[in-house]
């Protein structure tokens, strides 16, 4: 793009626009041309209304581009809350509130999240059907605003759904089965839920928010408000839930006509409501492929195995029992003979001392082991490589040093004990993979021979 029509349209300034077309009247088309960014998207960026108007009569097809970032100018406007852009835009075509950007978010997400809540109504206004997109996670609006705390987007949307007779919305699942309600109690938005359960009193029939609507963990907006008791607002939330008929998910009788039948909790239990369901809790924190997330997964590994090599680490230059603090080489005395820097343990009995120190290397080595497979494709992996390897290295030595009278078979023990794992691991991943082929092949052959 030219670099004076860049600055043009960063300024804003319209005659020198005009004054670029007096030279060369196909600028804006060769500006179609090129990939990246158009004028239209750097004047949404930085507002200029009366500039956004004439790049818009002059070329109106920039208005659906999306740039390097997938921002369209849609999406930069609304984000930024620059309603009178919107407004010209919308002009043009009252869809492009729907139009797609990066994760699949459209300018209404960017103004719900933001809570840009007139340029919300301007959008629902001109395209009734924007609230209806969902991002790549299966978000609608209003997921986005709760999770954005924006109380006043929720019940400004809330009212125009309403009055679109289209408030099946709030029941909308992203993908991990959560509704509106679900988010809203997890994050204790006692307002949002107040002002989700009030619609059941005055909405149509069809159209009534699913209070015991069940997440992939088979969990209910009461079922988090219970697992994860803060003390804040806990009770009055509880009350709301309960005043629009919530139920735990166990307290739920599903019958064979994909009916819901509600059992109303006895007075014995209404006492203890709030205490933690230790099963549901469990069931929660595994880890499901396509609801809990593969980087978090590895953060959590690989701080755990640094823990544990932190720890073995630690326990094996620092024994139990301590070290020999001075030299001793008497036979006549009560203590044994023994070195300053020896453990105090091995000296009495080395078979207890052998034991801790297979067991420490063990446990060692395979959170080496962790950490070289977590870290594949890293940035520095062949430095990062080379510390564990002199860790492992100044472990065996750290080992030997402290280990008193031993043989030199006890010497080899110790050098290969903490490798062996390491070793094992990989051979049982080997032989695994190599199996795998002709165990198909004799599922192919049952199912052949069964049919």
């Amino acid at each position: 793009m030219d670099e004076r029509l860049i600055e043009a349209s960063r300024s804003g300034a319209v005659q020198l626009l005009h004054q670029l077309l007096a030279e060369n009247p196909l600028i804006l088309h060769s500006v179609a041309l090129a990939s990246g960014e158009n004028p239209l998207h750097i004047a949404a960026l930085a507002g200029h209304v009366e500039f956004v108007k004439e790049i818009l009569r002059l070329k109106p097809a920039f208005a659906k581009e999306i740039n390097q970032d997938c921002f369209s100018p849609m999406h930069i406007a609304s984000a930024n809350g620059y309603l009178e852009i919107v407004k010209e835009l919308l002009q043009i075509d009252p869809t492009l509130s729907q139009l797609k950007g990066r994760d699949q978010w459209t300018p209404l997400h960017y103004a719900a999240s933001r809570g840009r809540l007139d340029i919300i109504r301007e959008m629902v206004s001109a395209c009734t059907e924007s609230v209806e997109n969902v991002t790549e996670q299966g978000e609608t609006v209003f997921h986005l605003a709760v999770k954005n705390n924006q109380f006043e987007a929720i019940d400004a949307m809330v009212e125009l759904v309403r009055d679109r007779n289209k408030l099946d919305i709030l029941n909308m699942k992203d993908n991990n089965g959560n509704s509106v309600l679900h988010l809203a109690t997890w994050k204790k938005q006692h307002q949002v839920v107040q002002c989700l359960l009030t619609i059941n009193g005055t909405s149509t029939p069809g159209t009534t928010l699913d209070v015991n609507s069940l997440n992939q963990s088979d969990l209910t907006a009461l079922n988090l408000l219970l697992i994860f008791p803060s003390g804040a607002g806990d009770l009055e939330i509880d009350d709301i839930l309960r005043g629009a008929g919530a139920l735990r998910a166990r307290d739920m009788v599903h019958t064979n006509h994909n009916h819901t039948v509600l059992s109303v909790p006895s007075a014995s239990q209404s006492h203890d409501h709030l205490q933690l369901d230790p099963k549901n809790l469990v069931e929660y924190f595994k880890f499901r492929r396509g609801r809990d997330s593969p980087d978090d997964a590895r953060t959590a590994l690989l701080v755990v195995a640094v823990l544990v090599a932190t720890a073995t680490y630690e326990a094996a230059i620092n024994p139990p029992g301590g070290l020999w603090q001075d030299t001793n080489l008497s036979k006549n005395g009560t203590d044994p003979p023994h070195l300053a820097g020896q453990s105090n343990i091995a000296s009495y009995s080395t078979a207890y001392y052998v034991v801790g120190a297979v067991f420490n290397s063990i446990g060692f080595s395979v959170s080496l082991h962790m950490i070289n497979i977590l870290t594949t494709n890293f940035p520095w992996r062949l430095e990062l490589q080379v510390c564990g390897i002199a860790m492992y290295f100044t472990y065996v030595t750290a080992l030997i040093t402290i280990s008193p009278g031993l043989t030199p078979g006890w010497y080899t023990l110790f050098v290969l004990v903490p490798f062996l794992p390491t070793v094992v691991l990989l051979a049982v991943r080997l032989i695994i993979r190599l199996t795998e082929p002709l165990q198909n092949r004799q599922r192919v052959f049952i199912e052949c021979v069964r049919n």
